[in-house]
């Protein structure tokens, strides 16, 4: 048997053991346990796979994307659930300090990135533990259309540039893909490009709203963006089409049209990819690129389980979904990435990701997407928030502002945000 097969006996046998240790602790005819998870589609089936392993019956709701919105009428209706799958630290912050949460012991192996820890952590006190991570410093494309990445931003400038020129002759794909339609993806853009030029000190400082949001570094980062989006043919069909076109539709006009050479997102890519690629050549990836060669940013996203003030159910299970082994399935079927530095690398079944759990370990600390941390309305919705000033950022450096009145208006939007939310909560 291979190394890979003999990790996977051997994570297989741990799983079965701590199950049974579980379901010691259970008594019988216990009420099953419900969790509330933005999760759909495939995402949702796979996470139905792992707890269809813990000894109680578990209820899992898929709420969709607004999961704040369902999770405060049920509080007000006293039918909270007994666990949620928050997509983002900042809700698991208010939850906490609104006294909806219950404190959370993690499992023993259960081990998370340095950086992401504290961010679930109120006073000393921790409320969530992380059971899903997003890598969100890849480009995708195709080696034929690519075949030498760029290295440093400079280098991805110059190819924008290059290759804009050739798709404005009618001689080939537009340089980039972007969904500007949602606003999370421009923001995502944004993370990278400010984890390269501001320190990690300022960027934490940021997301705690204790910094100026008119900085240098913000501007700077604001201008390197302005930079590259302001490209003639950068991308297809122009500024006004991109901000009409999802991030699903930004992939499939790279896999499926050809109409774009590159598009930039996080690891769960490539399941839009299986559905919708042309052809049999398979996509290849390379880091988002920083100043210099050396540099490659890393900005991760997560998926973080709490459980709700009297449910000592919900808290038995988060304990029991931090534990290394809990996510066998999901990691046997492909398309997950642990955000536990215990799960060993060779038991990831597909190259990429045992690539970027590698990047996970290697990273002296990872920088969490900034937008999710912020407080209230500022973090980002539909038409709202950073979300919203990023897409006018966008429109007025495709639309041909100059990129210092650009960075001025989005600079100013950004502070006055900051100012309106400062304390969080709503």
């Amino acid at each position: 048997m291979t190394g890979v097969g003999l990790r996977r006996r051997t994570l297989l046998g741990a799983a079965a053991a701590a199950t049974v240790a579980a379901a010691g602790g259970c008594g019988q005819g216990r009420r099953s346990v419900q969790v509330a998870v933005v999760w759909a589609g495939g995402e949702l089936a796979r996470f139905r796979e792992v707890v269809a392993g813990y000894p109680t019956t578990v209820q899992v709701v898929g709420v969709g994307n607004d999961i704040d919105a369902f999770l405060t009428a049920r509080r007000a209706a006293g039918t909270s659930p007994d666990v949620a799958i928050l997509p983002r630290p900042g809700l698991v912050v208010e939850y906490a300090r609104r006294g909806w949460l219950s404190e959370v012991a993690p499992a023993v192996s259960y081990t998370a990135p340095a950086g992401m820890s504290d961010l679930l952590s109120v006073d000393g006190r921790r409320y969530g533990v992380w059971v899903k991570a997003a890598h969100k410093s890849l480009f995708w494309h195709f080696p034929s259309t690519l075949a030498e990445p760029p290295r440093s931003w400079d280098a991805l400038v110059s190819l924008t540039r290059r290759l804009g020129e050739r798709h404005r002759a009618g001689a080939g794909p537009a340089p980039l893909a972007i969904g500007a339609a949602d606003g999370w993806v421009l923001t995502d853009w944004f993370e990278n490009v400010l984890g390269d030029v501001a320190d990690v000190d300022l960027y934490e400082a940021l997301a705690r709203g204790e910094a100026d949001w008119r900085s240098r570094p913000v501007q700077y980062a604001l201008e390197r963006l302005a930079e590259l989006w302001s490209v003639d043919g950068a991308f297809p069909g122009g500024g006004r089409r991109a901000l009409l076109t999802q991030f699903e539709e930004s992939i499939i006009q790279v896999v499926y049209h050809r109409e774009a050479a590159m598009v930039f997102g996080a690891d769960f890519v490539d399941a839009v990819v299986a559905r919708f690629r042309r052809g049999t050549e398979p996509l290849a990836t390379f880091r988002f690129p920083g100043a210099r060669v050396a540099d490659q940013p890393l900005i991760v996203g997560g998926d973080a389980a709490v459980a709700f003030a009297g449910s000592s159910d919900g808290a038995e299970l988060v304990r029991w979904l931090s534990d290394a082994v809990a996510f066998l399935p999901w990691l046997d079927a492909g398309g997950y990435l642990s955000p536990n530095l215990a799960v060993p690398v060779d038991s990831y079944r597909d190259p990429l990701r045992r690539r970027l759990a590698g990047e996970l370990r290697a990273a002296d600390t990872v920088q969490f997407d900034l937008s999710d941390q912020l407080p209230g309305t500022f973090t980002g919705t539909d038409g709202v928030g950073i979300w919203r000033i990023m897409q006018d950022f966008f429109m007025n450096v495709t639309d041909g502002v100059p990129a210092r009145e650009a960075v001025r208006r989005a600079t100013g939007q950004l502070a006055e945000a900051a100012r309106a939310t400062a304390g969080g909560g709503r």
